[in-house]
Formats: C-alpha cells, sequence, structure tokens
C-alpha cells in the first residue's frame, strides 16, 4: 500500500516505514503529524485518484530531527566588471518516518 502526499510544494509517494527529508514543519521533535493533502492512494483494490485529493484520506509521520542540508554556493560573476558575489544558502529540513497511510 502506498500513498501520494503533498507537503511543502512537493509530492512524495510514501509507504508505511519510509524515512522522508521534507520541507522544515512547525513540530517539534518525536512529534506526529498527520498529512490531509493525499492525492492519491493504492491498496489491494487498486489504485484511488483524488480530484484533486482523496476524501477521508491522511497520512500519519513522525518527526525525528530537524536540521540544514548541505551548503549550495551562489556565486554571481560579470566579466571585466569587476563584479563578483558569493553566497552560501543551506536548506533547513524535517526528517520524517512513515507510520501509517488511513484511506
Amino acid at each position: 500500500m502506498y500513498a501520494i502526499i503533498e507537503t511543502g510544494g512537493k509530492q512524495y509517494k510514501v509507504q508505511e516505514g519510509d524515512v522522508l527529508y521534507i520541507e522544515k514543519l512547525n513540530a517539534e521533535d518525536g512529534a506526529s503529524v498527520t498529512f490531509d493533502r493525499v492525492l492519491a492512494v493504492s491498496n489491494e483494490g487498486g489504485l484511488t485518484a483524488g480530484t484533486p485529493l482523496v476524501s477521508g484520506a491522511s497520512v500519519t509521520a513522525k518527526v525525528e530531527r530537524h536540521g540544514k542540508g548541505q551548503k549550495v554556493v551562489v556565486y554571481k560573476y560579470k566579466p571585466k566588471k569587476n563584479y563578483h558575489k558569493k553566497q552560501g544558502h543551506r536548506q533547513p529540513y524535517t526528517k520524517v518516518t512513515i507510520e501509517k497511510i488511513q484511506a
């Protein structure tokens, strides 16, 4: 059984026991979060696709930890103009473990 959920502007295919690194959530470590934006659910009866969401479906996950991703270097340069600008960015994330899919 799997589901397709939407969180943080991205879509993820999840199964029970999966570990995901998603956009940062406002939840404490060890807390349980519920994703209500379920786009599709597949079970032994077949695939149920929502229009746009599957009504009554939800996915429950446990927050493992919060962190920052690897640094991305942004370097801007204009030739012959003595213009150089270097900037770094680390995207925050939340690590979650999928516990249950309810359809």
